[in-house]
């Protein structure tokens, strides 16, 4: 059975779809992508840290650095 047709939901204004969420990567992402950004920033990160800081700072720094960086931007990005 079909509804009645209502003529004033002709005039009724389209409603506004919810602000979009944006962060501070220059692309759109979903969480995959965000995770995946953290992952290769990870071992980017400890890559040039092996290669210039280990002398004189521990690879545990650059860890707790990597994963908070990761999960800022899985969290903000």
């Amino acid at each position: 059975m079909q509804e009645p047709f209502d003529p004033g939901q002709i005039d009724a204004e389209p409603e506004a779809a919810p602000p979009t969420r944006t962060g501070f990567l220059p692309i759109t992402t979903n969480w995959f992508d965000r995770v995946f950004v953290g992952i290769y920033l990870f071992v980017a990160l400890e890559l040039f840290w092996m290669r210039f800081l280990e002398q004189s700072i521990p690879l545990m720094v650059c860890h707790v650095l990597a994963i908070a960086l990761a999960v800022l931007i899985v969290w903000r990005g």
